[in-house]
């Protein structure tokens, strides 16, 4: 029962206080992708620690019956101990009843979603293929619009659109700032890690964690694309075909005016500072440590009573 309510106060802390904590840090857009990473560790170790604290509440009645017994030998008694469920039966079938209902919720909004998102990306992408024209030179369907717009569509069939309006507004430094910004989107994949963010947002829309990382990996996502897209180059054209696109209004997919353009263009004008090396080994520690908390949490009475077990009778 303690290893169950220690992982609920986790999941809790995290998915509240957490989001307050990760809001507050001012190196995200330092290092976007490692705040992408960051956030997704954290949000879908919240996941983790309810799926496994209904997990320990059942091992004392269903895992370490029977046969396991002879397995385990006398290191089931302290085992028994470790994950004693003071409830019985009672407690174990709610522990598996929360367990099952946390891996369900997951699998099934999982799977509708990425089912909806693929669908709604091949519909689009096939639209602009029908209704525009390929531009071998750019690497682009060409669509006749008023609007200056560029944007990617990721899915089965990754596909940059860009809008006769823009070609015609952006000058061509601008126009290879923004297509880079485009390509750096679909290479980097940033359409799945946006899908793992929306589906813990929808697995438990409650907490001010899973929401704000869907938010805030929207926004990273971008910065991060607009690092790749002014890697070695000037960055000037991209924030001056931002303020263009910005003016024009938002464009559907990943666009690069959707999200932030104002902040977007300060930081491109201004960048700071990279983070230093050890910044960055420091925080990768603090992401992976965020993913394994759950795991060590319910794993560490186990570990110690097999340890213990081990030892010689006094």
């Amino acid at each position: 029962m303690t290893v169950a309510a220690v992982l609920l106060v986790y999941a809790a802390y995290a998915g509240t206080v957490g989001s307050r904590l990760l809001g507050r840090a001012r190196w995200p857009a330092r290092a976007p992708l490692l705040a992408i990473i960051t956030y997704l560790a954290a949000a879908w170790s919240v996941v983790a620690a309810l799926g496994l604290a209904g997990l320990t509440l059942a091992v004392h009645a269903t895992a370490l019956g029977g046969g396991l017994s002879q397995l385990i030998g006398a290191c089931v008694l302290r085992l028994r101990d470790a994950y004693a469920t003071p409830g019985g039966a009672a407690a174990a079938g709610l522990g598996l009843t929360l367990a099952a209902a946390v891996a369900a919720r997951t699998a099934l909004t999982a799977v509708t979603h990425l089912r909806a998102v693929r669908q709604h990306a091949l519909r689009h992408a096939q639209t602009a293929r029908l209704v525009g024209r390929p531009d071998p030179d750019l690497g682009v369907t060409l669509v006749d619009h008023a609007q200056p717009a560029a944007y990617c569509v990721a899915g089965p069939h990754p596909t940059v659109i860009l809008t006769t309006a823009a070609l015609q507004t952006l000058d061509p430094g601008q126009l290879d700032a923004v297509l880079a910004h485009e390509r750096a989107h679909l290479a980097a994949h940033h359409h799945r890690l946006l899908a793992i963010a929306r589906i813990g947002r929808r697995v438990l829309p409650f907490l001010p964690l899973m929401r704000d990382a869907d938010t805030q990996i929207t926004r990273l996502v971008e910065m991060h694309a607009d690092d790749a897209a002014t890697a070695g180059r000037d960055a000037g054209p991209l924030a001056t075909a931002l303020v263009v696109l910005a003016a024009a209004g938002p464009a559907p997919g990943l666009a690069a005016a959707a999200t932030d353009a104002v902040q977007r263009i300060q930081r491109l004008l201004r960048p700071a500072e990279p983070l230093s090396r050890v910044r960055r080994q420091l925080l990768r520690a603090g992401a992976a440590a965020l993913a394994l908390t759950p795991v060590l949490l319910a794993l560490t009475p186990a570990i110690v009573a097999l340890a213990l077990g081990r030892l010689p009778a006094a």
